[in-house]
């Protein structure tokens, strides 16, 4: 698509216009690159709906966090330890199912922007029912019901994130999209660092299980607006061919598993590190069973903000250099500080018994959470080749999806041998693929 010169936005309010030039703050943002002239003249428009809609579904997946508000809700419901450990994998899997399973009947559409829609939809009303549950019920029924309604949640978050990019790359500038997803990542971080601060400030709040209803409830209100935002933005149609269903192609290419040994180290690799990825809830428990209240969910929401923004440019600059020795790195510490937490507690000590410290062990678990993940994510781009990228891709998520699932049977340890082995069960896993992962080749060098 050549550049318009056209005006962004020459269809839109003055003030919109304004306002997109400020956000924007380049003379450039006058010319629209690569989509058609017809969305150029709504640029300003759809760069504020996109933008309004991507900060509030941010906002709205860490008010209904699988790996921080969902445990704390269940532990403070009675909820068994066994069904915290399904909360990530269903989550996770949830998501990649649509993205297999619909990506042919998305690609079929002329204008995607009905789908992230029905996704919103779905997400507000799973997580209204979430909030119900959460005000109404206790124990097991209350941990079945949040299951239950987590799987409509993680479906719905599955078919907006399919078609969220497709519709950005046909509404927005290629040289805005960006800058649009930097400022809902911004502002949306600011609002949870807020929420964080609030109830460090209050104590006492998060042990009536009713706020966290609350946050779940606002969270659906958040897809509502969302919604709402989403829906102004002006997509044009567009073209409609594709590929075939991305689920029938992984499942025909599951047999480079066996002909391609790379491939089949780093796809073991990777199952070794889901033990980095489920063991964040266990935390998160431990912390609330050490009697942290407010501050201690508080303080793990500002944790998790500050890892995730400060660690991200940190394991991005080096996995440049070698994503093999980030993950080993990330994996090492996640499982030497999950032996160390399980053998201090066998000598009776308790780790976490401070709400700081407890928010200071999650912080660490989720900056190394964070390094795993886009140390494996390079090492997967620069260990392919443009021919077979997207068949690794397919057929390790596919895998790693299904594993997920089966890795949330680890939460069954908490309920037989307590919280604190799981984390240390886990932590094993994780030294164990430090092992496996010295066994990849190092890609970037």
């Amino acid at each position: 698509m050549t550049e318009q010169t056209t005006h962004p936005g020459e269809d839109d309010s003055r003030m919109l216009g304004w306002l997109y030039d400020r956000a924007v703050g380049e003379e450039d943002a006058r010319v629209c690159k690569d989509i058609p002239e017809s969305a150029c003249r709504h640029l300003p428009r759809n760069f504020f709906g996109y933008l309004v809609a991507n900060t509030l579904s941010k906002v709205a997946d860490e008010l209904s966090s699988a790996r921080l508000i969902l445990p704390w809700l269940m532990g403070a419901l009675g909820a068994p330890a066994a069904m915290v450990g399904f909360l990530v994998p269903i989550r996770e899997a949830g998501v990649l199912v649509p993205q297999l399973m619909v990506a042919a009947w998305v690609r079929g559409m002329s204008r995607r922007k009905g789908v992230w829609l029905l996704g919103a939809a779905l997400s507000a009303l799973a997580l209204l029912g979430m909030g119900w549950a959460a005000w109404r019920l206790s124990g097991a029924s209350a941990g079945w019901a949040l299951i239950g309604l987590l799987v409509v949640y993680s479906l719905a978050r599955g078919l907006c994130s399919v078609s969220a990019k497709d519709v950005l790359g046909k509404t927005v500038s290629k040289a805005r999209r960006g800058t649009v997803m930097g400022y809902a990542s911004g502002i949306s971080g600011v609002v949870v660092f807020g929420l964080g601060i609030a109830l460090v400030a209050l104590p006492g709040l998060v042990e009536d299980a009713t706020l966290l209803a609350g946050l779940l409830v606002v969270a659906a209100v958040c897809w509502g607006l969302g919604l709402l935002a989403f829906a102004r933005i002006r997509e044009e149609a567009g073209a409609t061919e594709g590929g075939g269903n991305a689920l029938s192609v992984a499942l025909r290419q599951l047999s480079i598993v066996r002909t391609d040994a790379a491939f089949r180290r780093f796809v073991w690799a990777r199952a070794l590190l889901l033990s980095v990825a489920l063991v964040p809830p266990f935390y998160v428990l431990l912390v609330q069973q050490s009697g942290g209240g407010a501050l201690g969910l508080g303080g793990l929401i500002i944790a998790s903000g500050l890892a995730s923004s400060v660690s991200a440019p940190i394991w991005g600059r080096l996995s440049d250099r070698s994503s093999r020795s980030v993950m080993m790195a990330a994996a090492g510490i996640v499982g030497v500080l999950g032996v160390v937490v399980w053998l201090v507690a066998l000598l009776g000590g308790d780790l976490a018994r401070n709400a700081w410290v407890g928010g200071a062990l999650y912080a660490v678990v989720m900056v190394c959470h964070g390094g795993v993940r886009l140390g494996r994510k390079a090492y997967l781009v620069d260990m392919a080749t443009q021919q077979d990228r997207a068949t690794y891709v397919a057929v390790s998520n596919t895998l790693i999806g299904g594993l997920m699932l089966v890795g949330g049977l680890v939460g069954v340890l908490g309920d037989v041998w307590g919280t604190m082995s799981v984390i240390g069960v886990l932590g094993v896993v994780a030294l164990v693929a430090v092992l496996q992962i010295r066994r990849l080749d190092d890609v970037q060098s």
